[in-house]
């Protein structure tokens, strides 16, 4: 007996093989790390689950989900954004802060914990090489910013020092929207 095999037999066998770990996945179970870094997954948030009131605004940036959620003081308006998050557990902070400037533009220093680290880091004023993207809203804890980025690959992925990062298109639209005193978490 001759087992012919043709070319659509050896494409099917590869698409089987590419596609079996997800199905594997799924019917065990394991699909929380698959999932966590799908941006499609995000959860709408209830701001009242992390503030008392929204004051002149509210956002909760999710380094698990690496989404920003924003309210406005009203209430009426609500978005979601995807974000880059720190590389590490030791670089996030999190908690409660606000929005204490806003600087459309920003230059950037490195800080002396990544001049330890990268000592050939060096200032950068604002323009395509800024890795604060167009636009920067400063915390109340200092060095932590969120801002946009000229290196839309970080997005959905852990690559910032601490900072929280956005596509420089979201970060346009949430500054404009976003008064200073906003208060902001961290989870």
């Amino acid at each position: 007996m001759t087992i012919k095999i043709t070319r659509r037999h050896i494409l099917g066998a590869a698409g089987a093989t590419l596609f079996t770990p997800a199905i594997l996945r799924a019917e065990t179970g394991e699909t929380e790390a698959f999932t966590r870094h799908n941006i499609s997954s995000f959860v709408a948030q209830d701001w009242r689950d992390h503030f008392d009131t929204l004051g002149k605004g509210a956002i909760v940036a999710d380094t698990n989900s690496r989404a920003l959620h924003y309210w406005s003081g009203d209430g009426q308006d609500y978005r979601i954004y995807p974000t880059s998050v720190p590389k590490t557990d030791e670089l996030t902070k999190r908690g409660y802060t606000s929005i204490v400037r806003k600087k459309e533009g920003p230059d950037w220093t490195p800080t002396p914990s990544q001049l330890e680290r990268f000592p050939d880091w060096k200032y950068v004023p604002p323009g395509p090489d800024n890795p604060l993207g167009t636009h920067a809203m400063y915390l109340s804890w200092p060095a932590y910013i969120i801002h946009g980025t000229h290196d839309t690959r970080k997005i959905g992925r852990r690559s910032s020092d601490g900072c929280i990062g956005l596509f420089n298109a979201n970060i346009a639209e949430l500054f404009e929207i976003t008064p200073v005193g906003t208060q902001v978490r961290l989870i």
